[in-house]
């Protein structure tokens, strides 16, 4: 593992934690839980895809629980929620949409570059890619008894999937490490807010 494709896994994974802190945070205070409930559901949220993927490509313990920088960005981005919420509650819908958006292709791409750092089969690599994207607000929506939304709505998992499959691509194309990180990343965050721009959906039975 190069020292720079250490350096920009972390500094995706670290950003990718706050945003969806954040997220995990509003949705718990949404619904009315306590500080401890709010503190759970930012954690759950931010570092759940991350815990999954880790396991499951055997870097345990993962590295949610190795690094205590991942757990205090999580916590930090839930007392930012909870004490400052009503500072939160005024930013925009679209705006949070788009901060979701980014948040998603963060953790797509990042999971995506973890599994090729493990030397996973491309095919795998993009699931992960997708599992750390969706994994944390799965966990949430289960949380709070409720259908996950990646599951019933929008193109969310999608975008994750289409990210992480151009990352993978590019790499096999031979393309730097960090151009791919930038086309799958972009494609993700494009896909996610073109969908709910356009009000796309997969299909479905009636």
């Amino acid at each position: 593992m190069q020292p720079k494709q250490v350096k920009l896994l972390y500094a995706v994974d670290l950003a990718g934690t706050l945003l969806f802190a954040i997220e995990g945070a509003s949705a718990a205070i949404a619904n009315k839980l306590d500080l401890l409930g709010v503190m759970v559901l930012a954690f759950a949220t931010a570092l759940g895809g991350g815990l999954i993927r880790d396991v499951l490509i055997g870097f345990v313990p993962p590295n949610a629980l190795r690094d205590w920088r991942y757990s205090a960005t999580a916590f930090a981005g839930a007392s930012i929620t909870f004490f400052l919420n009503g500072f939160v509650q005024a930013i925009p819908a679209p705006l949070i949409m788009v901060l979701d958006a980014a948040g998603l292709a963060l953790f797509a791409i990042a999971g995506t570059e973890k599994a090729l750092l493990f030397d996973m089969p491309p095919l795998i690599a993009v699931l992960l890619g997708g599992i750390t994207g969706v994994g944390g607000g799965t966990i949430r929506d289960v949380l709070l008894a409720k259908i996950p939304n990646v599951l019933r709505a929008d193109v969310y998992a999608t975008a994750a999937l289409a990210g992480s499959a151009v990352m993978v691509v590019g790499r096999r194309l031979g393309l730097s490490p960090s151009v791919s990180v930038f086309l799958g990343g972009l494609l993700c965050f494009a896909l996610r807010v073109i969908s709910v721009w356009r009000h796309w959906n997969l299909p479905r039975l009636p």
